[in-house]
């Protein structure tokens, strides 16, 4: 064995060629420096990834009671026929033709549909030219427009919303 000094400390030089301290876990190779050491502490050290392991990305999954996630029908977007979805959908855009759910809908302030509303729930902010019938709220807050008949169990219209039409409001008897 060699003994060389570094920084006041004895180094052993091993079998393989290599000058190492236990404690630090310090060493250099023959073709290294002796003055630009290698450290290698367990509590810093980096680990290389896998270059063969794959990489999955998964959403995490939802509870059944989270809230679900909304559909949105964009500015900009326009469809001619009848739209069916069940649980919630917010339309910007333009609809002519049936909307038929299970769910909730929101007309909101660009939005325009020309026909009939068939939902649980209808929140309109934008316009509406079509009868509307939902199974458990209407609502037309400020600045919305609605030409044609409500059907439901609960009827709220805000201050400054434009109603033209008829509404059917409670329940059946």
């Amino acid at each position: 064995m060699f003994y060389r000094g570094f920084h006041g400390s004895k180094q052993i030089l091993n079998e393989t060629g290599n000058y190492s301290k236990s404690r630090n876990k310090i060493s250099f190779t023959r073709s290294q420096n002796w003055r630009s050491p290698r450290i290698q502490m367990s509590l810093f050290s980096v680990r290389k990834p896998d270059a063969g392991v794959p990489v999955t990305l998964e959403q995490p999954k939802r509870s059944s009671t989270s809230a679900q996630s909304s559909d949105l029908l964009s500015r900009g977007v326009s469809i001619n026929g009848s739209v069916k979805f069940r649980n919630e959908m917010v339309i910007d855009g333009e609809v002519d033709g049936t909307i038929d759910s299970t769910g909730t809908l929101t007309i909101d302030q660009h939005g325009s549909v020309r026909g009939e509303i068939r939902a649980k729930s209808v929140t309109v902010r934008g316009t509406v030219e079509g009868n509307v019938f939902a199974t458990e709220r209407c609502e037309l807050q400020a600045g919305c427009t609605l030409r044609g008949d409500v059907e439901a169990p609960r009827f709220v219209v805000d201050e400054n919303a434009t109603f033209l039409g008829s509404a059917k409001v409670g329940t059946p008897k």
